[in-house]
């Protein structure tokens, strides 16, 4: 493993960052990022925090400093993936479609490296009682919510794996729960596959259902709790623009199926001249099997 800037967990500090918090991973360890980038609003102006043609060279900085080898976006628009895919740079596939019935909506594409990555399946569902039907939305949430599986063989371990990447509802506890038990049996589908999963889960973890349903025993484990070595502060993962609260919610997990090692987790608060790239803070860490 290479380039890293870590930070002591320690409080009443603010340490923000402006270089790669993990930078590219060289061996056998994958380095894996949920990030939910914040749509793009075409409501916003020129200098506004949310403004995304503002926001899209700071994405682009981030994910070249980053590298991962596995990204989990959310929120994502068609419009805005060209961004993210130059910020990652040559190399990297992407899967994933809109949650609604057109090209518009959007969107918890994963990204790959496909020079290391061979991609062997995928599919899209949604969090219903429907889950083949396009814009379904049955358990108490308004709009439609999305979840994509990848699986791949990593070329530097021959491992079989499968990325799931999701997006949970931001209204309503039942629709989060019954959604986190479609993910635990999806992933029991896949014939003891390690399963890795990203997402914005809208929910707080240690202190909501939907963590209490996805971390119970024999099901997925936190990377922030079974991680050897912090890489950041434990800060809140949505600072909402605002400087991060060490200590605050995070609602943006990386989860892993047991036997994964943890060798790094962090939230990354980078930041060029006091802007952020979205209103979340990317989640990251470095894991092996």
């Amino acid at each position: 493993m290479s380039l890293t800037t870590e930070y002591p967990v320690a409080r009443g500090i603010h340490t923000p960052a402006t270089g790669a918090m993990i930078g590219p991973v060289d061996g056998t360890g994958l380095h894996v990022m949920s990030y939910n980038i914040r749509l793009e609003r075409a409501e916003t102006l020129p200098g506004d925090p949310d403004h995304w043609p503002d926001r899209r060279p700071l994405l682009r900085e981030l994910l070249s400093l980053e590298q991962p080898t596995l990204l989990g976006v959310q929120e994502a628009l068609g419009s805005q993936l060209d961004g993210v895919a130059e910020g990652l740079g040559p190399g990297y596939d992407m899967v994933g479609y809109s949650r609604d019935d057109d090209s518009g909506g959007e969107r918890c594409a994963i990204f790959h490296d496909a020079r290391r990555l061979e991609l062997l399946a995928w599919d899209q569902s949604w969090l219903s009682d429907t889950p083949t039907t396009i814009g379904s939305a049955t358990w108490g949430n308004d709009v439609p919510r999305i979840l994509v599986w990848a699986q791949f063989r990593d070329a530097t371990t021959g491992k079989v794996f499968v990325h799931l990447n999701t997006h949970f509802d931001h209204e309503s506890e039942p629709a989060r729960i019954k959604s986190a038990e479609a993910i635990v049996a999806l992933a029991d589908s896949f014939a003891g596959l390690p399963v890795i999963v990203t997402g914005d889960f809208n929910a707080e973890a240690g202190d909501s259902g939907a963590h209490a349903v996805l971390t119970r025993p024999g099901a997925f484990a936190d990377c922030w709790d079974t991680t050897r070595r912090y890489a950041s502060r434990a800060w809140g993962t949505f600072p909402g623009y605002e400087e991060p609260l060490e200590g605050g919610a995070r609602i943006d997990w990386i989860l892993t199926t047991p036997g994964t090692t943890v060798h790094r987790a962090g939230t990354n608060v980078w930041t060029r001249s006091g802007r952020y790239p979205s209103d979340h803070a990317p989640v990251q860490a470095v894991i092996s099997w």
